[in-house]
């Protein structure tokens, strides 16, 4: 069945793709927690454990192109069950490897992961948003956040649950233990991460064979969003897209800041990693606050590109506040920085694939190689603190990346639908 745009059977396919939404949400926001569990069980330091961040993100500027190429020859809903089968493949690298303490093959495991979730993200991000009017597109991505956030408020205190707890004990033990007693109690802790990634990996297995012979429409991206002329056009001739790429970029960067580098942060207070594994939690309950918040208010009192204008300016007020408090009201302006970044995603990826017409696939690709500013921000924190301090570096990257969105929902989507010559 081709579907050109949204219907009144559209209700159930959100739902589909809001599945999809909520478990590489789930798996995407384990890396919070999983920094402090690698710096603990692969005995890092800051700089190394920030490259779980660093890969997971760097693989989707690396697949997002090649990914757009496929979903051409396979549509979006197949393209979706082979991103579940690549990213089942990582999380069972990533456990194996986990369990041997091999840090390298759990990184590339992180990798493999990252590269499914970016053909997820390619194909279901244009997919919701041209499932009806671009108009009301923020609102449809911002259901979608709803799932996402609400698997990464979950994911945290799962994974706290079943592996951090105690963590703080645990350091003491190893501290205090000689070098084989030490090896042996990082060894049996790196292990409880095993269980839990093998059966995720199950789950998107299932996940993909349901989604291969289910009855969900493909939607063709290049009859449901087409702009005149633009078939001629190459899709980095569209300002809106030029500027959305960053505008993405920064927002991915700023956001993965307020909830995984969050850990570190608070751990700079000299707060306890017992309580500071749970802080990513807190910042997903502020990003839920922010999607239920948008859905209620865009567009029936203000538009989405307002609306992102808003938040971008309340992003800079928060890293501001964070800047010149200290402790846990400090992280409280941190964790709060996800009601600011709730509406961002859902507001600018629709502006920036407005009227690309046949270059929706590489346009959107192009969008979800932005993903990486969730690995060039945070690991670049991670150099910076040891310099300058983990509040002045944290000001320094959040303030100018909140004002170029600023920029953006001000001016730089107001391009949008014009075609260039």
């Amino acid at each position: 069945m081709k579907a050109t745009g949204a219907d009144n059977g559209s209700f159930g396919p959100m739902l589909a793709i809001g599945l999809v939404f909520f478990i590489f949400g789930f798996v995407t926001w384990l890396n919070g927690p999983l920094i402090g569990f690698v710096k603990l069980a692969f005995d890092l330091d800051d700089v190394n454990a920030f490259l779980v961040p660093m890969v997971f993100y760097l693989s989707y500027l690396v697949f997002a192109l090649p990914a757009s190429a496929l979903l051409r020859l396979t549509g979006m809903k197949k393209g979706i069950a082979l991103g579940f089968l690549v990213a089942a493949c990582g999380t069972v690298l990533f456990g194996e490897c986990a369990l041997r303490r091999y840090y390298p093959g759990a990184l590339t495991g992180l990798f493999v992961t990252g590269a499914g979730l970016s053909l997820l993200q390619t194909a279901s991000n244009p997919y919701i948003s041209i499932l009806g009017p671009i108009e009301s597109a923020a609102q449809r991505i911002a259901f979608m956040g709803i799932c996402n956030k609400f698997a990464g408020f979950l994911a945290p205190l799962v994974f706290g649950a079943l592996v951090l707890r105690g963590m703080g004990n645990l350091e003491e033990r190893v501290r205090d233990a000689s070098a084989d007693d030490r090896e042996k109690i990082l060894g049996e802790f790196a292990a409880l991460v095993y269980w839990p990634y093998l059966a995720m990996a199950l789950l998107m297995v299932a996940l993909a064979f349901w989604f291969a012979r289910s009855s969900l429409p493909d939607i063709v991206a290049s009859q449901s969003n087409r702009a005149e002329n633009s078939d001629f056009a190459s899709p980095l001739k569209f300002p809106q897209l030029r500027l959305g790429v960053i505008a993405l970029f920064l927002y991915v960067g700023v956001e993965v800041m307020a909830g995984d580098a969050i850990v570190i942060y608070g751990a700079g207070f000299g707060l306890p990693l017992s309580e500071t594994a749970y802080f990513t939690s807190i910042t997903l309950f502020a990003m839920l606050a922010g999607y239920f918040t948008g859905l209620a208010v865009i567009p029936r009192f203000i538009s989405q590109q307002a609306y992102l204008a808003l938040s971008a300016f309340l992003g800079v007020l928060l890293s501001l506040g964070a800047l010149i408090t200290g402790g846990y009201v400090s992280v409280g302006f941190v964790a709060a920085l996800g009601f600011a970044n709730a509406m961002m995603w859902p507001a600018i990826f629709p502006l920036a694939i407005h009227s690309l017409g046949r270059h929706t696939e590489a346009g959107s690709a192009l969008l979800i190689m932005a993903i990486a500013g969730g690995a060039a921000l945070p690991y670049l924190y991670a150099v910076l603190k040891t310099h300058i301090g983990f509040q002045p570096a944290f000001a320094i990257i959040c303030i100018p990346a909140y004002l170029f969105i600023l920029h953006f929902g001000l001016r730089g989507h107001k391009s949008a639908g014009e075609v260039p010559i």
